[in-house]
């Protein structure tokens, strides 16, 4: 199993950018597709971006769309999200979660199966 840990959260103004890093260890990162899911108080866990094993393929949930981009550096074993023109709606508990297999518009949260602990993002309005 990959132990993931997340980093560069924090409180923004709306319109700002900040960019979240995922740095994993234990097995061979590039055997994992990875991705970017959110929870914010009182709602559902949702997918915000997942990537291929070789950082190839990207798939976006339609709430962050030509705003956020996922990318991956497999010789650092680290996965990012730069988040661009945020606003109060993104604010959550970022989570980095690694899949065995990468399923682009058909993944769901639970095809996740190693979950970092999480970063806080909020955006002031």
């Amino acid at each position: 199993q990959v132990q993931l840990v997340e980093s560069g959260g924090g409180l923004v103004q709306a319109g700002s950018s900040l960019r979240l890093s995922c740095a994993a260890s234990g097995r061979t990162f590039n055997s994992y597709a990875m991705g970017w899911l959110r929870q914010a108080p009182g709602k559902e866990r949702e997918l915000v971006a997942t990537i291929n094993r070789s950082g190839g393929s990207t798939y976006y949930g339609d709430p962050v769309k030509g705003r956020f981009t996922i990318s991956r550096d497999n010789a650092k074993n680290t996965v990012y999200l730069q988040m661009n023109s945020l606003k109060p709606e993104d604010t959550a508990v970022y989570y980095c979660a690694a899949d065995l297999i990468y399923r682009g518009r058909t993944t769901t949260v639970a095809d996740f199966g190693s979950w970092g602990q999480g970063t806080q993002v909020t955006v002031s309005s």
